[in-house]
C-alpha cells in the first residue's frame, strides 16, 4: 500500500476562543479524492486553509510526503519558516472560492506568475507552460485576455490552470463553484472531473453533493468540532449512520445519486 501524501494528526484550530475543530486525524493516499462536507460553520474551509497554512493550526501535526511540516505538536501552535511555507505551497495547490486573479495581468500572466517568481523560470518558458495549462482547461484562446473580460466560470478555470502549472502533489478546492451563477457551475465541475479521472490527489470542499458522490473516493463529514463521519460515498451519502449526517443529507434530497 502506498504511503500517504498527506497526514494530519490531532489537528485543531480556534478563533477568539471558539474551537472550530480539534483532534482531526486524516490520511490522504496518492489518487485519493476526498470530499469534505458539512453544514455552514463546521470548519470545512478552515481545515483546508490549515493544510496550506493560510491559517496556522493551533495544535497537531502535519506531514507531506512523509516529512513533517513545521515544528507543531499537539500542545502548542505551530511555527513555520518562510522557506518551508514556500516549498509546501508548491506541493499543495489551492483553488479558492473567489478566484484571486491579478486584474492587471493577462490570463497567461496570472498562470505564469508563480512559475517566474517561485520556480525561477524564464518568462518565455513560463508563458509556454501557462498556455499548455490553459489548453487543458479549454481556455488557450483567452491567454492574452484580462480577467475582467471573463465569466466567473472562466475565471475559476484560469485559477485551476494556475494551480496545475506548479505541478502540485495535492490539489485543494475550497467551494470552487460557490461564487458562480448556476449556469456556469457545470464547466468548472467538468474540469475537476477531468482531473479526477487523471488520478489527481485532491481535497474538495463542496456543497455539490451529487458531484461529490460521483467523483470522490472518500467522504469526510465535519460536525461537532471534528470529523463526525467518514467512509465511501455509498456509506456516507446513501447509508449515513450518525444523526447529524442523516439530518444534513435529508436537507439535500433534491440531489439524485
Amino acid at each position: 500500500m502506498a504511503d500517504p501524501v498527506l497526514r494530519l494528526t490531532g489537528l485543531g484550530k480556534s478563533f477568539d476562543g471558539h474551537r472550530v475543530f480539534s483532534d482531526v486525524d486524516l490520511e490522504v493516499l496518492p489518487g485519493d479524492r476526498i470530499a469534505i462536507l458539512g453544514a455552514s460553520g463546521s470548519g470545512k474551509s478552515t481545515l483546508l486553509r490549515c493544510v496550506n497554512v493560510l491559517e496556522t493550526p493551533d495544535e497537531g501535526s502535519m506531514e507531506v510526503g512523509g516529512k513533517a511540516v513545521g515544528d507543531n505538536t499537539r500542545n502548542r501552535p505551530a511555527r513555520y519558516s518562510e522557506r518551508e511555507l514556500r516549498a509546501l505551497r508548491q506541493r499543495v495547490g489551492m483553488v479558492f472560492q473567489q478566484f484571486n486573479l491579478f486584474p492587471h495581468m493577462t490570463v497567461a500572466g496570472n498562470v505564469a506568475e508563480g512559475l517566474v517568481t517561485v520556480r525561477g523560470m524564464s518568462t518565455s518558458a513560463a508563458r509556454e507552460r501557462a498556455v499548455s495549462e490553459l489548453k487543458r482547461v479549454g481556455l488557450a484562446d483567452k491567454a492574452d485576455t484580462y480577467p475582467s473580460r471573463l465569466s466567473g466560470g472562466q475565471k475559476q478555470r484560469v485559477a485551476i490552470a494556475r494551480a496545475l502549472a506548479m505541478d502540485p502533489e495535492i490539489l485543494l478546492f475550497d467551494e470552487p463553484t460557490s461564487a458562480l451563477d448556476p449556469a456556469l457551475v457545470g464547466e468548472v465541475l467538468s474540469v475537476i472531473k477531468q482531473l479526477a479521472d487523471e488520478g489527481r490527489t485532491m481535497l474538495l470542499v463542496t456543497h455539490e453533493i451529487g458531484f461529490a458522490y460521483h467523483v470522490a473516493t472518500r467522504i469526510v463529514f465535519l460536525a461537532d468540532g471534528g470529523i463526525y463521519e467518514t467512509g465511501t460515498p455509498d456509506e456516507v451519502l446513501k447509508n449515513p449512520k450518525r444523526p447529524l449526517t442523516q439530518q444534513f443529507l435529508a436537507e439535500h434530497q433534491r440531489f439524485q445519486f
